[in-house]
């Protein structure tokens, strides 16, 4: 188990998700994990399609050194 960067943490939570100081010290790690994956869907979660990989591949092309 690697240790937590609170201060990150606080940083996300608050600024990035909106919660008040006292919503994120009374929430546990698996609340805010929860929460993330609520507002910004995992990558496992939803599968990409031959469309969405040719998409990407269009935007962003294999840089050859």
């Amino acid at each position: 188990m690697t240790p937590t960067d609170w201060r990150l943490t606080a940083r996300f939570a608050l600024g990035v998700m909106g919660w008040s100081p006292e919503s994120f010290w009374a929430a546990t790690p698996g609340d805010l994990r929860l929460a993330c994956e609520g507002r910004f869907p995992v990558a496992g979660d939803v599968a990409a399609s031959r469309d969405d990989l040719a998409e990407l591949m269009r935007r962003f092309p294999d840089q050859i050194s």
